[in-house]
């Protein structure tokens, strides 16, 4: 029976996971990563990365007490930049997704004549948290790095680098550096086995150019589930793998995460609820392109669907924030959080959270945007502000669900993992908030899984993720909402949205207050 190793890093933590085909997890071990946050910068070492990947490879094989693995994937956060210079080393610390010091670079591209052209065809507009607009700001504000940088990379493909010596990334992780994805005939006589489906792909030379960068300074591009061959000599003395140990591409942990949960039907949606909320939707059929598009349509050309949906920035982390400025001195703080929660009320008694704390992504992008309790009274306590934070989760999910609606794609039911689901009332408010079941998995570990079924499928141990899914991901329970209080929340919905657009414009008066003050600290963070 074949096995895999799934090297994850999130924003918290780096951990490996060997399962069995079957879906039977072996061993694993998980090592802190921190991270450097203020206000608009989010920065990571992707040296710490590769020195404590190889330790929780090798432990995690210790653990497992297995002589062999066949199988090694890779799955980190999309959108993470790494500067390597001609040797592979390190410039300069990893531009982490959630980052917004590029917001200006990315209106800055969105206006530009060569950028039309580009965005009729992906339909992505240029958000500061992808690829291109973080290298514009690399060449802006730090030149030297800029010039001694020969490879842009992700955190993804960092590691595989580590792993193999050689860069290449997987198309979905190519989309966010506007790589073109489209469905040409190739020349008569050339097979581009990358794209065995009819999509060929290329990255957009006329951005590439105005930014200054050439395409051999990006990864090159290959299908999810590519064997790209064994390790080095030198990674298998430093982790216990053998050398000949095949590396399977996979992609970023959402998409992982994505199939993890066991999507295998349309209209079928999953949330997962790690440091931030992933909320994507299936979809086999046409979608019209749109400019105005609040989330991602991802072709995923492997199966010939559609992934629907986008990711926020913070999801369990607002629980884990919640816990840091409330509940620290409790020896159980999730436990009595999500026991206070649920002696509030429906609406915390009329007190409303905008968990904006580090901007948003989908589906507002907006990086000015910050958390706001609204319609706070002198009766409201701690149970009040921990529900209204909880509650927030949920209208999270909400905003994703209509945004998604507007794609014609109408979710049906809606699959919950990542360490929030861990909470039976957060889960309870999400199915009472949506007005659909919810069905929580027993694993809620998704992203780990999903990145073994999409390896296992590309090393043909499955034909597709829907023989494979089963084996992995297993529902725990079925929540039912309850409809009278669903009607409720519909009305404290439209509140919540009609605040956020009322604090709209205040946001960015914020903003340019915040920059005049000149603030700038430097915090660590820790996520649930």
């Amino acid at each position: 029976m074949k096995n895999v190793l799934v090297l994850n890093m999130g924003m918290k933590s780096i951990r490996a996971i060997i399962f069995l085909e079957n879906g039977e997890k072996l061993g694993s071990y998980a090592l802190p990563i921190v991270t450097a946050i203020d206000d608009k910068r989010v920065e990571q070492d992707p040296n710490e990365w590769w020195d404590k990947a190889q330790i929780v490879i090798g432990t995690a094989i210790k653990n497992a007490r297995v002589r062999h693995v066949d199988f090694i994937t890779v799955t980190t956060s999309a959108s993470s930049l790494v500067c390597l210079d001609s040797d592979g080393g390190v410039l300069r610390p990893a531009i982490m997704v959630s980052d917004k010091r590029a917001e200006d670079e990315s209106r800055e591209i969105n206006g530009w004549e060569e950028f039309r052209s580009v965005l009729e065809t992906t339909s992505l507009p240029c958000a500061s948290s992808l690829m291109l607009p973080k290298i514009l700001w690399i060449k802006k504000h730090e030149p030297e790095a800029f010039e001694k940088t020969v490879f842009f990379v992700s955190s993804n493909d960092f590691l595989i680098y580590r792993l193999t010596g050689k860069i290449v990334t997987d198309y979905l992780n190519g989309l966010k550096f506007h790589y073109i994805l489209s469905r040409r005939k190739e020349p008569d006589g050339i097979t581009n086995g990358l794209y065995g489906t009819g999509y060929i792909g290329d990255y957009p030379k006329v951005l590439l150019d105005k930014i200054g960068i050439s395409e051999s300074s990006l990864p090159e591009v290959v299908n999810t589930g590519s064997d790209i061959g064994t390790i080095t000599g030198q990674t298998a003395e430093s982790t216990k793998l053998s050398t000949d140990c095949r590396v399977i591409v996979t992609s970023y942990d959402a998409i992982c995460s994505f199939f993890g949960s066991g999507v295998s039907e349309d209209n079928e949606a999953s949330d997962v609820s790690g440091t931030v909320t992933v909320f994507r939707a299936l979809y086999s059929g046409n979608i019209p392109k749109r400019d105005d598009l609040k989330i991602y349509v991802t072709p995923y050309i492997s199966e010939n669907t559609n992934i629907v949906g986008g990711s926020n920035n913070l999801g369990g982390g607002l629980i884990e924030w919640a816990k840091q400025c409330y509940y620290m001195h409790e020896d159980y703080p999730y436990e009595v959080m999500e026991k206070e929660a649920g002696e509030s009320e429906v609406g915390s008694r009329g007190l409303i959270f905008l968990p904006y704390l580090l901007g948003e992504r989908a589906p507002l992008w907006d990086d000015d945007a910050r958390g706001v309790f609204f319609g706070l009274e002198r009766m409201h306590t701690r149970k009040d502000m921990t529900r209204a934070i909880f509650e927030s989760t949920g209208f999270i999910d909400c905003n994703m669900l209509e945004a998604i609606g507007e794609t014609g794609v109408h979710v049906k039911s809606v699959r919950l993992s990542g360490g929030l689901a861990r909470l039976n009332l957060v889960s309870q408010i999400k199915a009472d908030i949506l007005g659909i079941d919810v069905k929580v998995l027993q694993e809620f570990e998704t992203t780990s899984t999903g990145a073994a079924i999409m390896a296992l499928v590309g090393a043909g141990v499955y034909k597709n993720i829907g023989e494979a899914a089963p084996y992995f991901a297993h529902i725990r329970m079925i929540i039912k909402p309850d409809m009278n209080n669903h009607e409720k929340y519909k009305k404290i919905y439209e509140l919540y949205k009609s605040t956020y657009e009322a604090l709209q414009p205040q946001f960015a008066k914020r903003m340019e207050l915040v920059k005049e003050l000149g603030r700038m600290r430097e915090v660590q963070i820790e996520n649930l």
